[in-house]
Formats: structure tokens, C-alpha cells, sequence
């Protein structure tokens, strides 16, 4: 049984994890409260019943795992069991938070430095006992943008969701011609391009190229400001996160809009 000790407010970044790792193993092999806890049952007893048969425990950590009762309470008494028991207690750390004291000598995974990706394919190599596994991939996004209208210009805030981003590199797409819009970003150290004729996917128009040289880290977002030269708005088609050199993702919206 793979356990997943976790606060509900950090379901954002866990259930993609619960949901990948149930497909690989099942889900009656994964628990993970969502579906192994149905209305009518038991709470405390079926926590107990997945701790029982718990053989790899994996514990979320975050400000919100441990400031959670709920959760201290499954970790410790895991620690306890694994005394006595063929139990593994895995670490694995969502945010800045500093690791328990009586968890520092466990390795942990880190998905708040490293990413979703490379925190799974650690997961599984630990449940597998191998490195040879290779992830298939899974529809996530740890980037989302917002959007507001200031005065004459169009304000587009690239946000960290959960972890850090090293790569803060981005391709607004539009329908405009490139002389027709002026883009810019809200930082000393970029450069910035642009690009007639882009197409991704279904996607077609141009594009403007911009690239930060720090990093996208949680509540220190990426602002683009974009300014008509004329009085025609905006076309806008999408916002894509470059992620290799060949490699682009489409960053999904935060709040709903219209220009």
C-alpha cells in the first residue's frame, strides 16, 4: 500500500501525484483520501486500516502539512511503526518549509526545488526499488497567469503556483501585427524578440519573445505589460513556457477574462 500524507490545501500539486501513481499501481494500492475514504465510512478507521497496510508512506511537507493535527499525527505514528515494521516514511517537500527535526537524518524528495517531474519519477524509483522507469506524461501546470487592464495597457502576471520555475523564458501570442503592439516586462535584467508567423499546435499569429534571468519562484511573479501603438485592441491567443530548447507548454489562465 502506497499512503499519501497530505493537507487539502495542497491537493493541487498531490492528487496529479495520487492519480499517476494509481494508474501505474491501482488505485486500491494508493491511498489517498479523495477516493479511499466515501461517504459513510469511518474516517479515523480507515486511516488506520491504510496505515496498517502502509508499505511505502509518503509525507507531504509543507506549511499546511505541518501545522495540520491530522497529519502530524499519520507521520509520527508512522515513524513509530517503522520500528517495527518493513514501512518506508518518505519526505517530500512542497514549499520552503524547514524539515521536521526527527526527519533530517531521511533523505528527502524535493519537488519545491526540483519540480513535479523529477519528485515522480523519484517516487516510483523508490516504490520500484530501480531507476530504469520512465514517467509517461501527465496534463500539469505549475505556472498560470493573470490578467488586468491599467490605464492604456494590458497587464499580463506570469505566477508560480507551487515551485520554483529556473527557466523564465515566455512567448505571448497574438493576432496583431508585430507593429501594432509594444511589449514589455517589469524587470532590469531580460531581453526580448519577436516573431512573425508563429505556430503551435492549433495556435497561429506572432509572437513576442520575452526572457528573465532570474527565476519564476512563487510570490515573485513575471509581469508583461502589452501596449497598442493604435487604437485596435489586442488579439490575444496564448502564453507558452519554454522548457528545453525544442520544448514549449501553454501556460493556462488564473482568473477568467476577455480583452
Amino acid at each position: 500500500m502506497i499512503f499519501l500524507s497530505h493537507n487539502k490545501l495542497d491537493k493541487a500539486v498531490v492528487e496529479p501525484i495520487a492519480i499517476r501513481l494509481s494508474n501505474l499501481y491501482g488505485q486500491d494500492n494508493v491511498f489517498y483520501d479523495s477516493w479511499s475514504i466515501q461517504p459513510g465510512d469511518g474516517i479515523i478507521d480507515k486511516m488506520n486500516e491504510g496505515l496498517s497496510k502502509c508499505e511505502f508512506f509518503f509525507f507531504f511537507v509543507s506549511v499546511n502539512s505541518l501545522s495540520s493535527k491530522m497529519v502530524t499525527m499519520e507521520w509520527q505514528n508512522t515513524i513509530m511503526r517503522s520500528a517495527q515494521a518493513d514501512v518506508k516514511l518518505i519526505p517530500i517537500r512542497l514549499d520552503g518549509s524547514i524539515m521536521p527535526t526527527i526527519l533530517l537524518q531521511t533523505l528527502y524528495i524535493d519537488l519545491f526545488q526540483n519540480g513535479i517531474e523529477v519528485a515522480f519519477k523519484q517516487m516510483v524509483d523508490v516504490i520500484n526499488g530501480t531507476n530504469t522507469f520512465h514517467e509517461a506524461s501527465y496534463s500539469f501546470s505549475n505556472l498560470g497567469f493573470k490578467f488586468q487592464q491599467k490605464d492604456d495597457s494590458y497587464i499580463f502576471t506570469v505566477e508560480a503556483l507551487h515551485y520554483m520555475e529556473p527557466m523564465s523564458k515566455y512567448l505571448l501570442i497574438f493576432d496583431n501585427p508585430l507593429k501594432d503592439l509594444d511589449v514589455k516586462i517589469e524587470s532590469s535584467m531580460f531581453q526580448s524578440n519577436s516573431f512573425e508567423d508563429v505556430k503551435f499546435g492549433g495556435l497561429q499569429g506572432n509572437g513576442w519573445y520575452v526572457a528573465v534571468y532570474d527565476a519564476t519562484v512563487p510570490g515573485f511573479p513575471v509581469k508583461i505589460s502589452v501596449t497598442p501603438k493604435s487604437d485596435i485592441k489586442p488579439n490575444f491567443r496564448a502564453i507558452l513556457h519554454q522548457v528545453s530548447e525544442e520544448k514549449w507548454q501553454i501556460i493556462p489562465p488564473i482568473n477568467s477574462f476577455s480583452i
